[in-house]
């Protein structure tokens, strides 16, 4: 029995570890701003957040910034949230983008996110596993604790390895 707790305080031990690594306990930095004009060169999404469509669409910008045939950095524009859909998403997946004058990859269309709206923004760094999670329930935090109604509109960015920001237009 002494056995099995040992092994299971140092199982414990070690995932904190491990979840403290990956940014488990950052807390994100959540504020109301102003948002700016964002472009995104993405492809729609439509459908379950199951679908293996969605996670071909996050490589796929992935690689384009990678091999730097699009200038900018991963990021994604949400019409809902999949948990208040039934698993259902509607989104635009791509890379935000800074020049609007590209040539486009094939498939590849150009969105503008209009800029001068109060939003909830949050920032965090942490492994991107976590990180989406983290983000969304701070914007949502925020919002409860100060009386604020969101829109169903979400931008997210990437902008460095393992950072990542989100902003919600609050209704007014």
């Amino acid at each position: 029995m002494k056995k099995l707790l040992y092994g299971i305080a140092a199982l414990a031990i070690i995932l904190l570890v491990v979840y403290t690594f990956i940014g488990g306990f950052a807390a994100p930095e959540v504020r109301l701003a102003t948002s700016q004009t964002r472009y995104v060169a993405g492809q729609p999404f439509e459908g379950s957040i199951k679908d293996e469509a969605l996670g071909k669409a996050f490589r796929r910008a992935g690689e384009l910034v990678e091999s730097k045939k699009l200038a900018g950095t991963p990021g994604s524009i949400y019409y809902n949230d999949p948990e208040h859909s039934g698993d259902s998403l509607k989104a635009f997946i791509g890379v935000l983008v800074t020049d609007t004058s590209i040539t486009l990859p094939q498939g590849y269309t150009l969105r503008t996110v209009p800029g001068g709206r109060k939003v909830v923004r949050a920032e965090a760094t942490a492994n991107v596993a976590i990180l989406p999670k983290k983000l969304y329930g701070a914007v949502f935090d925020y919002a409860k604790e100060h009386k604020l109604k969101l829109e169903e509109f979400y931008v997210e960015w990437f902008p460095a390895q393992d950072r990542g920001v989100v902003e919600v237009p609050v209704k007014e």
